[in-house]
């Protein structure tokens, strides 16, 4: 679409930004009119946002207006999340929430297929069909925005209604009676917090700016610098192979978690997660044809999955207390801020020093966040406890 790289990384790195601070609302979505209710009016919202972004990308003035498009469906999707995961909690008894947990995950990562998949294939088929390429998106994430539209419906008609019409139940008033002081309070009084938040920040420090380059890379041209693929190829490359590839890392990463326990897993699987950004090094240099890629992004992402397994599983490990919920909020928000920042530099320091040494720069900056990890607040016993999740 003619943006460049420092540009598209910079400001579509702060969409980050509702949930790093999404804990500041969520008592209000507590509080304020049913989960039910904020579900069905946040798929409306977002179907209308998605509908907005597809008609802005006729127009000459097409990045902001979408970009402000964006910002509005991200603080609609992070209130969704809070709105989501406490009509989860309200529909279902404990024994039904831990049954559906895996199903819930199953079809979070269908989605994921969906949007990465199947929705960029189809745009680089319309692409090649019309040779339009704003067309061609415009009807993609129309699509998506019809889809919302129709969930809403649906979701209206057949969703139960778990709350009390006063919405005013023991779990409502527990969150306005909740000191948000004491939630912050007990948070940072951890033992050895600034080893904690230095290994949120920084753990996934150099993947954050994988992240953002990875796709933009593959679709580069090679006088840029990149591998010139078609959009159709990159969205089986991340949307099929890299996405089962993903999946099974995850599955694959909390199997080890709970046969060795935490304490032993965390840094090689910290090692599965950054020894593979190599791969975009060699690939930078080397250029190889398409059918050297799809084996190397899908290692990449299996690695991703196992090494992001580990860090999801520390973040609720370090929840205690009468202040779980609020405490996984708020280090979730942290890890949003450490994803944010190096993302949004990277496209600056990509078109500064060009794809072979930028990748070699995200290689080093994941060493800190893997040096954090003998500093963690993480003994024998402590182990022992985490291995039975």
């Amino acid at each position: 679409m003619g943006v460049d790289n420092a540009q598209i990384t910079l400001w579509t790195s702060f969409l980050y930004l509702p949930w790093v601070i999404k804990m500041f609302w969520g008592p209000f979505v507590d509080t304020f009119s049913t989960k039910r209710r904020w579900l069905l009016t946040t798929q409306f919202a977002m179907s209308g946002c998605l509908a907005l972004v597809a008609l802005s990308l006729q127009l000459p003035n097409f990045f902001f207006i979408s970009l402000a498009a964006f910002a509005v469906g991200a603080f609609i999707s992070a209130t969704y999340d809070i709105a989501t995961d406490g009509f989860y909690m309200l529909a279902l008894n404990p024994g039904q929430q831990a049954f559906f947990v895996g199903i819930r995950t199953f079809f979070y990562r269908l989605a994921m297929l969906f949007c990465t998949g199947f929705l960029v294939i189809l745009a680089g088929r319309l692409e090649k069909s019309t040779g339009n390429n704003p067309l061609s998106w415009s009807i993609a994430i129309g699509v998506a925005a019809v889809i919302f539209a129709v969930l809403f419906i649906f979701h209206a008609l057949i969703l139960p209604a778990p709350e009390s019409n006063s919405h005013n139940n023991l779990d409502n008033k527990t969150v306005q009676n909740v000191s948000w002081v004491n939630v912050f309070r007990s948070y940072f009084e951890q033992n050895k917090v600034y080893i904690i938040l230095l290994f949120i920040l920084f753990y996934r420090f150099g993947e954050a700016m994988l992240l953002k380059l990875a796709s933009v890379f593959l679709l580069d041209q090679t006088a840029a610098g990149g591998l010139g693929l078609a959009t159709e190829d990159v969205g089986y490359i991340y949307g099929t192979f890299g996405l089962v590839s993903l999946i099974c890392g995850g599955i694959l990463g909390g199997i080890l978690i709970s046969k060795f326990g935490l304490k032993k897993s965390l840094f090689p699987m910290a090692l599965s997660l950054n020894l593979p950004n190599l791969f975009y090094v060699y690939m930078a240099v080397a250029k190889p044809p398409i059918q050297f890629v799809y084996p190397l992004v899908s290692i990449e992402q299996f690695g991703y999955g196992i090494g992001t397994t580990a860090f999801m599983v520390y973040l609720m490990y370090i929840c205690k207390g009468e202040y779980k919920t609020s405490h996984y909020a708020i280090s979730t928000g942290l890890m949003a801020l450490g994803m944010m920042i190096p993302g949004a530099i990277s496209g600056t320091i990509q078109e500064s020093v060009g794809y072979p040494l930028f990748f070699g720069i995200v290689f080093l900056a994941t060493i800190p966040g893997m040096l954090t990890i003998f500093f963690l607040p993480l003994n024998g016993e402590e182990g022992k406890q985490q291995k039975t999740i």
